[in-house]
């Protein structure tokens, strides 16, 4: 078992403190691993195991807890045998069970115990938290694994440029779920993997929960969102698409079914920012993917989207790093990535190559108009890169995801 030390050290500053931990993100990421990673946490801290309650309510184990009540009965159970010493609560896919917010807001208040929950579907994690356990709770989203984090699964954390070049490109291929890389499978039995995670995830986090019934126009919809990641895309667009395919849709539909994807963990909306007036835009969004496999699995390989292969990478790595990332309008220029931290700034710009004239100046004038002391990034698959140009850093991708401070 690989240890997730990212998570892990946001994990341990709020151990034993008055907050409910919740670790929130798409299927098969890795939160039930996370969770065990925690409970060896506890042991090695000294806790007896018997104080450590561990529920998966995907597991037919916990079939018979099926609501709130059923839930608060038996940790309280738990907590009684605890002969007065805090209980440690770890709850995996907690959406399975009905009114779970009302039970976990009741084992805040009743019982001396540190709880950490788990969940695949951001809205009813985010409005039932809320609703009950406004200001109880510290939100830590889980993602695939990042390009460090594949390196480790595949032993290869120190590679020389070329082999970390390579080990890239099988990065973009395989993807980033767990499971798919903790077995040695070939591409095919990757995506078949993926494709069953893509219709767990689309049948109970989406069709089910948001009770879609035009599940035919779903998958239509995905398959448009993923032959555009990195793309400007709304509603609108994917509208305008059904319409040019003789195929009236409601916009309203549209927009509901991108909200019930999103809400799964399978795509994000990113909207613009304007690097000039500091706000946010309503308009020519892009839509990122949770993971490329999905997109490979479902769509099959094209190197004609690898452009926005890339761009998914980036904007993934600097969320998982605690950026607020936003896609840049500069006048009637765009930067691929702004993100916001603690009052920090980083600018990005991703491009496949820029060894040609003209797409050096493309890629690298967006960045050159800035006049903010913010780090700049060109980031690109270039075997030999340009080092700083400006004040703008040029690295190959690679090498820039693994970097430790930007």
């Amino acid at each position: 078992m690989i240890v997730r030390e990212t998570y892990l050290a946001k994990i341990r500053p709020f151990i034993d403190r008055p907050l409910i931990k919740v670790l929130a993100g798409i299927r098969r990421c890795g939160k039930s691993v996370l969770l065990r990673l925690v409970v060896d946490e506890l042991l090695r801290r000294g806790v007896e195991r018997e104080r450590i309650v561990y529920m998966n309510f995907e597991s037919f184990e916990w079939a018979n807890i099926a609501d709130g009540r059923a839930l608060y009965a038996h940790v309280k159970q738990q907590v009684q045998k605890a002969d007065g010493k805090k209980t440690y609560v770890l709850l995996d896919e907690i959406q399975e069970v009905e009114a779970w917010d009302k039970a976990v807001n009741a084992m805040v208040v009743d019982f001396d115990a540190d709880l950490y929950i788990t969940g695949s579907n951001s809205r009813l994690l985010s409005s039932e938290l809320s609703t009950y356990l406004a200001g109880r709770y510290v939100s830590i989203p889980v993602f695939p694994l990042s390009f460090a984090e594949f390196l480790l699964f595949h032993q290869a954390d120190t590679p020389s440029p070329e082999r970390l070049a390579n080990e890239f490109v099988r990065y973009l291929r395989i993807g980033g779920f767990p499971a798919a890389n903790a077995m040695d499978l070939g591409l095919d039995e990757t995506y078949h993997m993926v494709r069953d995670i893509y219709a767990s995830v689309l049948l109970r986090d989406t069709v089910q929960r948001h009770a879609i019934r035009g599940v035919d126009l779903l998958e239509r919809v995905v398959r448009f969102v993923f032959d555009n990641v990195g793309n400007r895309l709304n509603a609108k667009n994917v509208a305008d698409y059904f319409k040019s395919q003789q195929r009236r849709v409601d916009l309203n539909t549209i927009y509901n079914y991108l909200e019930a994807l999103q809400s799964a963990f399978v795509i994000q909306r990113v909207p613009r920012y304007d690097v000039k007036g500091k706000g946010l835009l309503q308009t020519n969004e892009k839509c990122f993917v949770a993971d490329l496999s999905l997109v490979y699995a479902v769509m099959g390989h094209s190197d004609r989207l690898i452009a926005g292969a890339l761009e998914n990478v980036v904007y993934w790595e600097m969320r998982r790093r605690g950026y607020d990332t936003y896609v840049g309008k500069l006048d009637q220029a765009e930067v691929d990535f702004v993100g916001l931290r603690q009052g920090e700034k980083i600018y990005v710009q991703v491009a496949y190559l820029v060894e040609a004239e003209a797409t050096r100046q493309r890629e690298f004038a967006p960045l050159l108009a800035l006049n903010d002391h913010f780090p700049k990034f060109v980031v690109s698959m270039d075997a030999v890169c340009l080092g700083h140009v400006n004040g703008i850093r040029h690295r190959h991708i690679a090498e820039w995801l693994l970097a430790k401070d930007w």
